[in-house]
């Protein structure tokens, strides 16, 4: 690297060190023809995928290991992503999920005592290119304007048109069943020692003074079509024993279980493509108390006949004000999904709309009139976002209180 002398005195000891340039040897291409050039980090490769947007300030760790953005190329709003490094704790599922990663800056520091490496290292290990020092301010507007846009992102040496023909070579997200390749292969216990479901604090992880333990513990079977871990981790602390299914497990194999209830989870893709999902849980509904966030929300809403249909760019982010109209309460809740309820359809089919989003009149929870089921499109566990609708796993656990004290017990 070269030094710069900026005195006129040869004695002087004032020397700035001088940046080579760097070669812009990463794109981004848009399936409408728009390119963008900037430098690569994480691996060396190239993917294709939906190109979406984040509008979190902080949590991008948990963005890219969430089993819902499976496919697609997140880019990150925030100006500078990077600074407090990647540690496994905050994982929300077994590794990064996302094809791809687009930010404006990657911080060059990583100062935080509990990061373990930094987002660039992270990315290689896990075969994810990323492309950092493109405007994507002008790619986020181009995204609002024109919708949600099949991508190629590549750290390789291609031409613009290579990455251009790929990226509207793509196939897409509607009619794609993603949940296949990131639900569990088998069913399992989460936290039978209940170590991993215990509230983080900077002493350590235990339950803090505000957190009360259960009087009573339910059986819960919940469907695992991509579920993040800060969900299961709610479930336990708020007194269920969670069993997980894999996505394509029967009602048969819910019920060999004997749970009390059943939840279903988040996860990726177009929600109308997994009709093995809906007529599981259309087989379930009415035997048991049922619990649906995000794609489970979607599910259902198949389940009982409505239908859901794609939203121009989707919702993504930890700032979406939500509206429940039957207690007047507003919530800024984390959402992340690009496919939305109809709500006349849910209404015709019996469902209550009891929520919706105050940014554009989307449905963003209903319940079902004769039945305890309810669902919600947004995360109530955060991870990352605010903790206003934490508030929803209380009222679960009471629901099924509710309900196993009104079933009569066998003899």
């Amino acid at each position: 690297m070269p030094i710069a002398d900026t005195g006129s005195n040869p004695d002087s000891e004032l020397k700035i060190m001088i940046k080579e340039p760097r070669s812009r040897n990463a794109i981004i291409a848009l399936e409408d023809g728009s390119i963008f050039r900037g430098f690569s980090f994480g691996a060396i490769t190239t993917v294709v995928g939906e190109a979406v947007f984040n509008t979190g300030m902080t949590g991008y760790q948990e963005t890219l290991t969430d089993p819902s953005y499976y496919g697609q190329i997140v880019t990150m709003t925030a100006p500078q992503i990077g600074n407090y490094g990647i540690n496994q704790n905050d994982e929300e599922s077994d590794g990064p999920k996302v094809a791809g990663f687009v930010v404006r800056e990657l911080s060059p520091v990583v100062s935080n005592w509990r990061a373990e490496k930094s987002l660039d290292e992270y990315l290689k290990i896990h075969s994810i290119p990323g492309i950092e020092g493109i405007d994507t301010r002008a790619l986020t507007k181009k995204i609002r304007v024109h919708g949600a846009l099949r991508a190629c992102l590549s750290t390789e040496d291609i031409s613009d048109d290579e990455a251009l023909e790929r990226a509207r070579n793509w196939s897409g997200i509607e009619g794609q069943d993603f949940v296949k390749q990131v639900t569990c292969s088998e069913s399992y216990v989460w936290d039978s020692n209940s170590q991993l479901s215990q509230s983080f604090t900077v002493e350590g992880t235990k339950l803090s003074k505000k957190e009360k333990s259960p009087s009573e513990i339910h059986k819960l079977v919940a469907f695992d079509y991509g579920a993040k871990k800060a969900i299961f981790k709610n479930l336990k602390r708020h007194g269920f024993d969670v069993v997980v299914l894999p996505a394509d497990a029967t009602a048969e194999e819910a019920r060999s279980h004997n749970p009390d209830a059943i939840f279903l989870s988040n996860g990726p893709g177009d929600p109308s493509a997994l009709e093995y999902a809906h007529e599981t849980v259309k087989s379930l509904l009415p035997d048991f108390p049922m619990f649906g966030i995000c794609l489970g929300h979607q599910i259902l809403t198949h389940a009982i006949g409505a239908k859901t249909y794609k939203l121009k760019f989707g919702h993504r982010g930890g700032n979406q004000p939500v509206k429940n109209i039957e207690t007047g309460r507003v919530s800024i809740t984390s959402q992340n999904h690009g496919f939305a309820a109809d709500k006349d359809d849910l209404e015709a089919m019996g469902a209550v709309v009891t929520e919706f989003n105050l940014n554009d009149q989307t449905v963003s929870g209903m319940r079902l009139r004769e039945l305890p089921v309810f669902s919600v499109q947004y995360h109530p566990e955060a991870a990352p976002g605010p903790n206003d609708a934490s508030h929803l796993f209380n009222a679960f656990h009471q629901l099924v209180t509710k309900e196993k004290s009104n079933t009569p017990q066998p003899n």
